[in-house]
């Protein structure tokens, strides 16, 4: 399979460079933030985080919220768990806790088209096939985003996956992702599915391309924009 030889490195460098000037990938967010930005960025998801640590109480807690298909953020870490949902989930979120970005509700679920079970189906049956795509993205969005006081517009766009050389590779193709939270997150689902779907198909999983339209680092996160320390 041939890559772009895009790394995750190289995408850390750009954002070091953006931030120490150059006057390239500044911009100012919708709500007035300083953000640093890579649009159109393409690149080999060969690591799990940009910058930070991923925090693997969490993903898993999100990762079981996706695969109950619950609408609802209070569901999360469960209504009588005590702890609140992340802030960006309750922003995101309708004034009774409901939004639209469970991405096991969008691809699991018979009302958004059943996404897992096609893919699944179409390579069994023609594992050389470039239809194999599930879509998360739907065009109503537009009018559902804001429904209920809701500010929810679909992050991920699609993921298409194909066999090649008895592998499972997918490239992930996103509007908008927050390098800091949103990767690292999206990464371990997206390495979720991959995993599932390959031992459901009985291939070995193979490479993961991340395309997003919009790749962000935000003001309050600019401190952990630095290189990454070698391990001790």
């Amino acid at each position: 399979m041939l890559v772009r030889p895009y790394k995750v490195s190289d995408v850390r460098d750009y954002f070091i460079g953006a931030k120490q000037g150059g006057g390239y990938g500044r911009t100012i967010d919708k709500t007035g933030v300083k953000c640093l930005e890579l649009i159109g960025a393409s690149f080999l998801a060969d690591e799990p985080a940009i910058f930070g640590t991923p925090n693997v109480e969490y993903i898993q807690a999100e990762i079981a919220w996706y695969l109950s298909q619950s609408l609802n953020i209070e569901d999360i870490y469960g209504k009588h768990s005590g702890k609140e949902p992340p802030a960006a989930w309750k922003y995101a979120a309708s004034d009774r806790g409901y939004i639209h970005s469970n991405y096991g509700y969008l691809v699991g679920h018979e009302e958004n088209g059943s996404q897992y079970s096609h893919v699944l189906g179409e390579l069994k049956q023609s594992p050389d096939s470039r239809r194999a795509v599930m879509i998360y993205q739907r065009p109503s969005i537009w009018s559902e985003y804001h429904i209920d006081g809701c500010n929810d517009f679909i992050c991920t766009n699609s993921v298409a996956y194909y066999i090649r050389k008895g592998k499972l590779h997918c490239s992930v193709s996103m509007r908008s992702n927050d390098v800091v939270y949103g990767y690292k997150n999206d990464y371990a689902w997206q390495q979720y599915m991959l995993m599932n779907l390959a031992n459901d198909l009985d291939v070995e999983p193979g490479n993961m391309i991340w395309q997003v339209q919009n790749l962000h680092v935000y003001e309050k996160h600019f401190d952990l924009v630095k290189p990454k320390m070698p391990p001790s």
